[in-house]
C-alpha cells in the first residue's frame, strides 16, 4: 500500500477499466454495502447514499488513503431497473427501455478520513434506444451480457447497437463519470498531469 493513494470501493470492471486509461493506480476494495431502497428514497439520494457508506466502509479500514465509491442506477419512469435475474425478467427490462428515453444516474464520493476531506456528486445522463424487435431482444439475452448490468444493458458491450442517442455523460452510462471524478481528483490535490510518465497522471 506504500505507493498507492487510491482506493476502488468497487469490484465492477467497467469503473477500473475506465480509470486505467489514464494509467491510475488503483486498489480494489470492494465494499458489501447492502444495496436497497429505503422507504420514500428518491432515486438521486438512493445513489447518494450508496455512494457516501461504501465510501465510508472502505474508508474507516484505510483512514490514510483516499477511497473513491459509487453507485449506478437506471430509472425509467420513476422506475429503478436494477440487474436482471432472470431471462423473463432481462426481457421485460429490455421491452421497456425498447424505443424510449431513460436515465442513468451514476452517485460518486471521494473520501480521505484522515484529512477530513469529502468530495460527492451525483451525474445524470439520457440515454434513448432504438425500437427493438423481439428478435434483437432474443438475441441479445442469449450473449447472456443483461445479467450482470443495472437495466440490462452494456453500453459499451454489444448492446452498443441498441442506443439511438445519448445526452450527457457517456463513461456515467457505463458506470462512472469519468470527467467530473478526474475534475475532482484533480481540484483535491490526488492526481496531476504535470510530473507523470507517458503523459499519465500521477497518484
Amino acid at each position: 500500500m506504500d505507493n498507492l493513494s487510491l482506493i476502488l470501493a468497487s469490484s465492477s470492471p467497467r469503473r477500473q477499466e475506465l480509470l486505467s486509461l489514464l494509467d491510475i493506480s488503483l486498489r480494489i476494495v470492494p465494499s458489501d454495502v447492502e444495496e436497497s431502497f429505503l422507504k420514500g428514497e428518491l432515486p438521486e439520494e438512493y445513489v447518494r447514499r450508496l455512494a457516501i457508506t461504501k465510501a465510508q466502509q472502505v474508508g474507516e479500514k484505510f483512514p490514510e488513503f483516499w477511497v473513491l465509491a459509487a453507485d449506478t442506477i437506471v430509472v425509467i419512469e420513476g422506475e429503478v431497473l436494477g440487474k436482471p435475474k432472470d431471462t423473463e425478467e432481462a426481457e421485460s427490462m429490455l421491452e421497456k427501455l425498447s424505443g424510449r428515453e431513460h436515465q442513468v444516474i451514476t452517485g460518486y464520493c471521494l473520501l480521505h478520513i484522515h484529512l477530513g476531506q469529502k468530495r460527492e456528486r451525483i451525474v445524470s445522463s439520457l440515454v434513448k434506444f432504438k425500437r427493438l424487435s423481439a428478435e434483437e431482444i432474443r438475441w441479445y439475452i442469449n450473449t447472456g451480457e443483461p445479467f450482470d448490468k443495472a437495466g440490462g444493458y452494456a453500453v459499451q458491450g454489444k448492446a452498443a447497437f441498441m442506443i439511438k442517442e445519448i445526452k450527457g455523460s457517456y463513461t456515467n452510462v457505463v458506470g462512472l463519470p469519468l470527467c467530473e471524478v478526474i475534475e475532482d481528483l484533480q481540484e483535491l490535490g490526488v492526481i496531476n498531469f504535470t510530473n507523470g510518465t507517458k503523459n499519465s497522471p500521477l497518484l
